[in-house]
């Protein structure tokens, strides 16, 4: 069903919301643009400005770690002053009332972490760019010490005490996706019996299998993004509206 105006689709979502046991939502660069933060694929996207840095560039030259976090302390503004919008502050209200008993996110901003689900809670399926870590040691590093380094050794890239190569915790093109985040993922997908596909393109395998998955092992699937995916015609309920607006009302202080 595709929703064909705005009441519609929240008293439909209303009704499958209540009607739910165990409801897990999948996140995407959708529900955090109202915040501020720039998707990467739509017109005007990061992507469109900057071709992506893959794993295999970032590991085999200095020159593409130090453009890799030339680009990260240009967007810095953007993540450091992104609020959770009110998607993000839905989501977290059902997390709170127990609905919902973790999120599974393709997303790098820890805005969900901030509008009050537990880190733990967060299934982060592309990593998270809000901090770096050594890709030998697994060193956690604060994106402040990183920048200080970078700009006292001339905008160049620094390495871990170990030798390490640190990047941001986000997962690049060609880096292997986390077993852990994945596994969990799999996992709750398969024990819901309600998924909610919100402000993902679903094109970027294998996170977009998720909804797949859910449906043909009995959920329900509903998909909230502006644009149609592939799998509109799999779902109990499309909203081709704005996420905030369709979520706003399940807001919950």
């Amino acid at each position: 069903m595709i929703a064909t105006d705005l009441e519609t689709a929240i008293l439909r979502l209303r009704d499958l919301i209540e009607g739910a046991r165990t409801i897990v939502p999948f996140t995407g660069a959708g529900i955090s643009t109202e915040c501020g933060i720039p998707d990467f694929r739509s017109p005007g996207g990061l992507w469109t400005k900057n071709q992506p840095i893959p794993f295999d560039a970032f590991i085999a030259s200095g020159e593409m770690r130090d453009e890799a976090w030339r680009r990260r302390f240009v967007m810095e503004e953007s993540f450091a002053k992104a609020k959770p919008g009110r998607g993000h502050l839905a989501l977290a209200s059902l997390y709170r009332a127990g609905r919902v008993p973790a999120l599974v996110t393709q997303n790098i901003d820890n805005l969900h972490q901030a509008s009050g689900i537990a880190p733990d809670d967060v299934v982060e399926l592309h990593g998270n760019t809000t901090y770096a870590v050594c890709l030998e040691c697994d060193q956690r590093y604060e994106l402040s010490w990183v920048r200080q380094k970078f700009e006292t050794a001339g905008r160049h890239a620094p390495d871990c005490s170990c030798g390490g190569y640190i990047k941001t915790a986000s997962v690049s093109f060609g880096q292997a996706m986390p077993a852990d985040a994945m596994r969990r993922a799999e996992q709750l997908t398969k024990h819901c019996d309600l998924f909610l596909a919100i402000g993902s393109s679903l094109v970027v395998w294998p996170a977009a299998g998720f909804p797949l998955m859910a449906k043909r092992n009995g959920a329900a699937l509903v998909i909230i993004n502006r644009e149609p995916t592939e799998f509109d015609e799999l779902a109990d309920l499309v909203v081709h509206h704005d996420i905030g607006d369709v979520l706003g009302p399940f807001i919950v202080h």
